[in-house]
């Protein structure tokens, strides 16, 4: 069994703040003595079961959101840039059938393609504002992420069994059995004890809590300065 601290990622690809969470927590995956697991989960079963609110929906939350994102993407090194219409890419067309192509990504083929793949799934939706629920979209992504045209049809078909539809299902209520109410969220397990923070901007308080050292969002970089 790993001696390392354990770092669970419940994420969802629709999730723009996801995106910066993971950048980072893979970059430090390779700087702290963690072991990092990717749990892709749905982030409308988690909305809906904690009776949050997407902070979309209210007017001057989205308006900072906006801005935030864009100093945000900026600090992280990640290249991050809202698509044309967030409200249609976020709650109308949604990241059910991505998140279920994602999670039959994991059952295959491990966390590492799924690294790969939810990576293409956020470039296509918060970089090139392009579409992410058509089985085209997702091939695409996939096959970008370095997937071959057989294995993304075996795939494809997968994403829509029950064995996947309630493999996405349990790992969202893992999440809300932590306390999740919304996305990202990390559940660090050290000693036998989980502790759960929510959100991109946690990272300080993170390796306090579990014994690390955050140099900053490009730790590589952050070493070289000094």
């Amino acid at each position: 069994m790993s001696s390392k601290k354990v770092i669970e990622l419940f994420y969802d690809v629709v999730s723009p703040y996801s995106w910066l969470g993971f950048e980072v927590m893979c970059r430090y995956s390779r700087v702290w003595d963690v072991e990092l697991k990717l749990r892709p989960a749905f982030l409308g079963g988690v909305m809906q079961g904690s009776g949050n609110t997407p902070p979309g929906l209210v007017p001057n939350k989205f308006m900072y959101m906006v801005k935030d994102l864009n100093r945000l993407a900026q600090y992280f090194d990640v290249p991050l840039q809202a698509p044309s219409d967030p409200f249609e890419a976020m709650f109308k067309k949604g990241s059910l059938s991505a998140m279920r192509f994602v999670a039959a990504v994991q059952d295959k083929r491990g966390d590492k393609q799924v690294e790969q793949v939810s990576r293409e799934l956020w470039r296509r939706i918060w970089s090139e504002d392009k579409d992410i629920t058509e089985p085209a979209s997702l091939s695409e992504a996939a096959m970008t992420a370095g997937l071959s045209a057989s294995e993304i049809e075996e795939l494809l078909t997968l994403s829509t069994s029950k064995q996947i539809k309630d493999k996405l299902k349990s790992t969202t209520q893992e999440a809300l059995d932590h306390g999740a109410f919304g996305f990202p969220l990390f559940v660090c397990h050290i000693n036998g004890k989980a502790e759960m923070f929510f959100g991109s901007d946690r990272y300080e308080l993170m390796a306090h809590c579990i014994g690390e050292k955050w140099v900053g969002p490009q730790p590589g970089k952050s070493a070289a300065k000094l």
